[in-house]
C-alpha cells in the first residue's frame, strides 16, 4: 500500500480530526468549493441554455440564412419578387451543411375589427415551409395546412389576439394598401387557426403567417414568384461560413444575410453571457482556492509534531507533502460531490418544473432555460481539481521549511 495515501486515509478517519481546531475551517473549505461548484455549473448552464434556446426562436421564424433580392432596400416587406426557379431551389445541395430551404414572401397591411385595428405584416409561406419549427411555440388551436387550395387561416401571436380581442376560429378583415394609394385597398378575409407566442416582442407584435398564395395574388406575381428563401443549417456554429458558401453560390442579383447579422443586437446581447460566465468561473474557482490554502495551511500547522517526527524517520519532504496533498484532495472531492449533487438536481428541478421565471420583454423566455450535458460538467470539475491542486503545491512547500527537531519540541 502507498504509506503516504495511509497515513491520509488515517488523519481523515481519525476521531481527533472531526473534533481538532482544524474541523470548522475544513467544513468552510469543503462548503466554499460546495458552493463554488454550484454556482459553476448553474452559470453555464443558464448561460448556454439561453443562447440556446434564443437562438432557436431566432432560427424557427426566420431561418439561419435569408437569401433575398437587393431592391427591397432592407425593408421586411417584399418589394421585387424572386423566380423560383434557381440552382439552389427546392434543393440546396451545392453546400454541405444545409439541411433546408423554404420560400417565403411578406406583405404589410392593417387588421381591422369592430373594436381595434393595428398594422401587421403578413408572412406568406408554401407547401415546403417547415411548421415543425414553431409547433412548440403554438398557444392553442391548429397549424394551418396550404397543401391544397388556397387557404383562409393563418396564425396569429397571442399579443395581436389579445390586443384585437380575437380567438381560434375568429375571422377578421385585412386591408392591403396599392402601390397607386388613390385606389381602394385589398381586402383579404382569414380566419384565426392557431395562436402562437415566440417570446419576441418585435416579431409578435408585427408578424402573421398565412399563405403565400395571398401574396401573390394581391402583388399580381406569377406562381413562381416569391419574396425572399429562408436556408436552415445543420450546424449553427459554422453558420457564418456556410452563410459566405451560400452566398457565392447564388446569383450576383440576390442578397444573403445570416440572422446573426440581422438580428445583430440580440447576439451581441448573447455574447454577453460568454463573459459572465468566464468571470463566475474565475471568480469561484478563485475562492475555492483560496480557502483549500487557508485549510492545508491550518492541516499543516496542526500536524507539525507529526511532520518532524516523519522526517526523523527518514521521510523526505515530498513524501510528507503528499500526505496533505492526499489528504487536501479528500476535502476538494468531498466538495465537489456535493456541488455536482445540489447543482445537478437544481438544473433538472427547472427543467422539469420552470421554477424560475424570466420577463419576456428582457430575455424573450419566460423561464430560465438550461443546458444540462455531463461533458462540460466533468470539464468544470476536472479545472476546479487541477487549479486547486497546483495552487496547493505551493503552501505544502512550507513542509520543507519544518525542522524535525523544532518540530518535534512545537507545541
Amino acid at each position: 500500500m502507498n504509506l503516504e495515501y495511509f497515513i491520509a486515509k488515517r488523519l481523515i478517519t481519525a476521531k481527533d480530526y472531526k473534533s481538532s481546531i482544524s474541523s470548522p475551517i475544513i467544513k468552510i473549505a469543503i462548503s466554499a468549493i460546495a458552493i463554488g461548484m454550484i454556482m459553476m455549473i448553474v452559470s453555464v448552464a443558464t448561460g448556454i441554455g439561453l443562447q440556446q434556446k434564443i437562438r432557436d426562436k431566432v432560427s424557427a421564424f426566420n431561418g439561419h440564412i435569408i437569401i433575398s433580392n437587393y431592391d427591397n432596400n432592407q425593408s421586411e416587406v417584399t418589394l421585387v419578387p424572386i423566380s423560383k426557379h434557381q440552382d439552389f431551389y427546392p434543393k440546396f445541395t451545392s453546400v454541405s451543411g444545409v439541411s433546408h430551404i423554404q420560400a417565403i414572401a411578406s406583405k404589410a397591411g392593417i387588421i381591422r375589427t369592430e373594436t381595434a385595428f393595428e398594422g401587421i405584416i403578413l408572412k406568406g409561406v408554401g407547401t415546403d415551409y417547415r411548421w415543425d419549427n414553431i409547433k412548440e411555440y403554438i398557444v392553442s388551436g391548429k397549424l394551418p395546412n396550404f397543401s391544397t387550395n388556397i387557404n383562409q387561416e393563418v396564425v396569429i401571436s397571442q399579443l395581436l389576439a389579445n390586443r384585437l380581442n380575437l380567438k381560434v376560429g375568429d375571422s377578421f378583415n385585412t386591408f392591403f394598401i396599392k402601390e397607386d394609394q388613390n385606389k381602394l385597398p385589398n381586402i383579404r378575409r382569414f380566419k384565426v387557426a392557431g395562436i402562437f407566442n415566440s417570446g419576441f416582442q418585435d416579431f409578435d407584435a408585427t408578424y402573421i403567417i398565412g399563405d403565400i398564395r395571398h401574396i401573390q395574388r394581391i402583388n399580381k406575381w406569377k406562381p413562381d414568384q416569391v419574396g425572399a428563401f429562408e436556408v436552415f443549417t445543420n450546424d449553427f456554429d459554422n453558420i457564418k461560413s456556410i452563410g459566405e458558401q451560400v452566398y457565392e453560390q447564388t446569383s450576383s442579383t440576390l442578397d444573403t444575410k445570416t440572422i446573426i447579422e440581422k438580428y445583430s443586437y440580440i447576439f451581441e446581447w448573447l455574447k454577453l453571457f460568454d463573459l459572465n460566465i468566464i468571470i463566475i468561473l474565475a471568480v469561484m474557482i478563485l475562492v475555492a482556492t483560496i480557502n483549500m490554502v487557508v485549510a492545508l495551511l491550518v492541516l499543516i500547522l496542526e500536524r507539525t509534531q507529526m511532520i518532524g517526527i516523519l522526517k526523523a524517520l527518514g521521510s523526505n519532504n515530498w513524501s510528507v507533502r503528499k500526505i496533505f496533498l492526499y489528504n487536501a484532495f479528500y476535502l476538494i472531492v468531498r466538495g465537489l460531490f456535493w456541488g455536482n449533487l445540489i447543482g445537478i438536481s437544481l438544473l433538472v428541478i427547472q427543467q422539469y418544473f420552470g421554477i424560475i421565471k424570466l420577463n419576456p420583454e428582457n430575455y424573450y423566455v419566460k423561464q430560465a432555460p438550461v443546458y444540462i450535458n455531463l461533458g462540460y460538467i466533468l470539464l468544470l470539475n476536472l479545472l476546479t481539481v487541477t487549479v486547486c491542486f497546483l495552487v496547493l503545491l505551493i503552501p505544502s512547500y512550507i513542509i520543507t521549511k519544518i525542522s524535525p527537531v523544532k518540530a518535534i519540541r512545537f507545541d
